[in-house]
């Protein structure tokens, strides 16, 4: 029985904070581990061009990303780890969508919808600053997640919209191209964790760059113990209960503690410990847990050439599986030479 194809879109734009590596990074190096499943994990720097025109700064973010998920564990022995970019056949792939893909399709894209209302909403035209990056890039992640084969994709909510237009592209391709028993392109199938850990920020509300409310991820151990202790909290005073569900602290606590720990700040709430205390105690947790990897990671910052030689590594073990399956892509839509 063949291994089951999990593949992952890593964003290469903005910090990585403590919300990201709980709720993605975390779990999904936890389940790259596993032998049943062939882990496939990109950098989306084509997609990042959508949003961000310093090429410095998409550059120094794809690299600094990288090092991230190295840093954390990855094993890229194990796993495909690789630069969107360097798959040459990926945009050939997406023109190759693009032809087959209806446009009302892409017109229901929740992100293109977005706009499109926002703009509105302010009396412009409804297309005001709309690139067609911005439109079709679903198109691309179809692209992305078909041309590896990918069986299972795991999103959250706000994505499976975009797997299931990948499925949709994938069958229309598989009707006009291939076969039925011989489909080319493998249907995938959106996963979404509901026990996913979404992390509060410093003010009560979810941990997210447009709130201004994170916690990056390799803060130095001063910078790390400032932003906790900038995390809101309520008035009680030391000695009176508090309560953990009403508790920012407590959460990021629950989402680093084993279960001795967690049993041991629950009844250090009910005794009444004083903020203070409580958020020196989350600081020594959450240091434990990251600064052998804060350490990696500047390490590897200093080695450019050591990452790249990774993404080298994984560009080399993806195309393997790239370049045959374009090989048969256009020899189904007609474009090949004489044989």
């Amino acid at each position: 029985m063949s291994k089951q194809r999990v593949l992952t879109g890593i964003t290469t734009t903005g910090t990585p904070h403590l919300g990201n590596y709980v709720g993605a990074i975390r779990p999904a190096i936890e389940a790259s581990q596993n032998s049943d499943i062939e882990s496939f994990f990109f950098l989306a720097d084509y997609h990042a061009l959508i949003k961000c025109q310093d090429p410095k700064l998409v550059h120094q973010s794809t690299t600094e990303i990288a090092a991230t998920w190295l840093a954390l564990g990855l094993d890229t022995d194990n796993t495909m780890f690789y630069r969107q970019s360097d798959i040459r056949e990926i945009p050939e792939l997406t023109w190759m969508l693009n032809c087959i893909c209806a446009k009302g399709l892409m017109n229901r894209a929740h992100a293109y919808k977005g706009a499109v209302d926002a703009n509105l909403a302010e009396n412009e035209d409804a297309d005001k600053a709309i690139t067609m990056g911005l439109f079709s890039y679903p198109v691309l992640m179809a692209a992305d997640i078909l041309m590896f084969g990918a069986n299972k994709v795991p999103v959250g909510k706000d994505q499976i919209q975009h797997v299931e237009m990948a499925r949709d592209m994938a069958q229309r391709f598989n009707h006009i191209y291939s076969s039925k028993k011989n489909p080319l392109l493998t249907l995938p199938e959106y996963v979404v964790d509901d026990n996913v850990a979404i992390l509060q920020g410093l003010d009560g509300r979810k941990m997210s760059k447009s709130y201004g409310n994170t916690i990056p991820l390799f803060l130095t151990e001063k910078q790390l113990q400032k932003h906790i202790n900038k995390i809101k909290t309520n008035l009680l005073e030391p000695g009176e209960p508090k309560d953990p569900n009403d508790s920012t602290v407590f959460q990021i606590w629950k989402a680093f503690a084993n279960e001795e720990q967690l049993a041991e700040m629950t009844q250090a709430y009910a005794d009444g410990i004083g903020w203070g205390d409580a958020k020196k105690k989350l600081f020594a947790l959450v240091n434990e847990e990251i600064a052998e990897a804060r350490e990696k990671y500047n390490d590897l910052l200093t080695r450019p050439q050591d990452i790249e030689a990774e993404l080298q590594k994984g560009a080399e073990k993806a195309r393997k599986l790239s370049v045959p399956l374009m090989e048969q892509v256009r020899e189904a839509v007609g474009i090949f030479g004489l044989k």
